[in-house]
């Protein structure tokens, strides 16, 4: 595999169901942690269009309102199974869709309501997206 350069901008979401719960994976590349599905943006596309093939790959879900919440940057950090600088571009989004198929890249996966997939064994950055979501929810509630 040849080393890597420059980061890689890759693209990520808490996909939500009808009964709004949200939709996470095992990965062996996280070290058996639960993830949010997703990966590298290829040349020419846009995060929207990257975020979608990229969930219908790993998981067979088609994916509608999506909404950026935040990026965070992983550099060489130990939780990846290889020496690796991403960008995270982290999204928000729902599905109809109940039928999933896991490509190689989940070995599990489960719908849980947001509160507790706090208590599962999740990697550090789908942890942050959660509690940065959760201060969003927040926030539109005072708004309301």
């Amino acid at each position: 595999m040849e080393e890597q350069r420059y980061p890689e901008p890759t693209v990520g979401a808490l996909i939500f169901n009808k009964e709004n719960k949200v939709f996470l994976m095992t990965s062996p590349k996280w070290k058996g942690k639960y993830v949010i599905p997703g990966g590298h943006i290829e040349l020419g596309e846009t995060t929207e269009q990257a975020l979608k093939r990229e969930i219908k790959e790993e998981t067979n879900l088609n994916i509608y309102d999506i909404k950026f919440v935040m990026f965070q940057e992983f550099i060489f950090g130990e939780e990846f199974h290889q020496k690796k600088h991403f960008i995270f571009l982290d999204h928000i989004c729902r599905t109809d869709d109940n039928e999933v198929i896991l490509n190689k890249e989940g070995s599990s996966y489960i719908w849980v309501d947001i509160n507790e997939a706090l208590n599962l064994p999740i990697e550090p950055y789908t942890k942050n997206l959660i509690l940065e979501y959760k201060k969003m929810e927040e926030k539109w509630g005072q708004k309301k």
